[in-house]
């Protein structure tokens, strides 16, 4: 995973990371409480970043609980102290994980730059105790394929086609459901949602700063070219442009209690 697209190391990473945080906690909260969150949950956060939902899990289900936050990079979590709250380095792929240890595992936005996607879900459900919850967010950007205008259109084709090439699967998020399934989880959901917004807004920023860090390698790869990349700066830093180009889908489903 050292070939990571977006790396912790990149300039801006801190605060793509604060900018996705502030954009996808709000649902990640309320998908957590849906599914029956409470004290004394052993709980573990796959990727956390900057911690934030880590953070907010370790107060929900104190006392009695904790929450293992884990991420392949801990260079943002130094400042996460919480007396229930473990950090830990862990690359889902290959670092050793404890087994139907955790009532919840939870990951967001990860899955789709993983190269073995499968065996990340299925290490994942392997930490939950029988009866545990799995909670997954991951995009689906089928918006992005008819955003408008058309230069906007073929410029969101350019970063899909890029995307491909480099390992990273912006569709993962409509595959997360068949996925559980045929991991013999059960009580399956799955919730997908579209944020409309307008440049200068907090996912606009969240772009911004994803095509800026990777602007020299989208040029190199002749997949997208400088006059998009500048109409799209243009239009992301404009407020009466609206769009909308990702949607988020949540998918959970419970380990069955005979699976021990």
């Amino acid at each position: 995973m050292t070939d990571y697209t977006l790396p912790h190391t990149l300039h801006g990473e801190r605060d793509r990371l604060g900018i996705l945080a502030e954009a996808l906690d709000p649902a990640h909260r309320r998908h957590l409480e849906a599914l029956g969150l409470q004290p004394g949950w052993q709980c573990m956060e796959v990727a956390c970043g900057l911690g934030t939902m880590s953070e907010w899990l370790a107060v929900r289900v104190a006392p009695g609980g904790r929450v293992l936050a884990t991420d392949i990079d801990i260079k943002y979590l130094a400042e996460v102290r919480l007396p229930n709250l473990e950090v830990r380095r862990l690359n889902i792929l290959e670092d050793p994980l404890e087994e139907n240890a955790y009532d919840l595992v939870t990951a967001r936005a990860v899955l789709h730059h993983l190269p073995d996607r499968p065996k990340a879900i299925q290490r994942m459900i392997s930490a939950l105790k029988p009866g545990g919850v799995f909670l997954s967010l991951e995009p689906d950007m089928l918006p992005a394929t008819v955003a408008e205008p058309e230069s906007m259109k073929k410029f969101w084709q350019g970063w899909l086609n890029w995307s491909f090439t480099v390992g990273i699967d912006y569709f993962i998020g409509r595959k997360l459901p068949a996925l559980l399934v045929s991991e013999g989880l059960t009580d399956i959901g799955a919730q997908g949602y579209a944020e409309y917004f307008n440049g200068g807004s907090v996912w606009a920023k969240m772009w911004l700063g994803t095509i800026e860090e990777l602007e020299q390698r989208l040029l190199e790869s002749g997949i997208v070219s400088g006059e998009l990349l500048q109409e799209f700066y243009q239009r992301y830093n404009d407020p009466s442009y609206w769009t909308t180009v990702i949607n988020f889908t949540a998918a959970w489903g419970r380990k069955p209690k005979g699976n021990g």
